[in-house]
């Protein structure tokens, strides 16, 4: 894929995988613990934006991966509404809301021009090697 070895090395797992611990140290840090919904769902989001990237990057082919980054762009915006959930039951600050809203539509932007990327790429994927 795109000269990676590894989902690993992509920005954009990166990115995710920096977006869910930072979810996670405000659920363990603030009284979004005692909201169990709301903290088991944006967990679960957050954590499956992460997952989608790899799994798509381990399918092995350009067009399965764009079809899991398209899965992965869905987690990230239902994280977003999450996050503004969690803001508007006072769960984060709004210095943090607008930090962390920041960084997710970042991400989203990256996963967007990745998923372009591969759409325009000559290669289809490394098990088509």
């Amino acid at each position: 894929m795109a000269h990676f070895e590894t989902f690993e090395e992509l920005e954009i797992y990166k990115l995710a995988r920096v977006q869910c611990q930072e979810i996670w140290k405000i659920i363990i840090t603030t009284n979004l613990q005692q909201d169990y919904k709301l903290r088991d769902q944006i967990n679960g989001s957050s954590g499956s934006v992460m997952d989608n990237i790899a799994e798509g990057f381990g399918r092995g082919g350009n067009r399965e991966f764009i079809q899991f980054l398209g899965y992965s762009r869905g987690s990230n915006n239902e994280t977003r509404a999450q996050l503004q959930r969690c803001f508007d039951r006072e769960h984060i600050s709004k210095e943090t809301f607008k930090v962390l809203y920041k960084e997710s539509e970042i991400l989203n932007k990256q996963i967007s021009k990745f998923m372009n990327y591969l759409k325009k790429s000559e290669r289809k994927g490394f098990k088509y090697d």
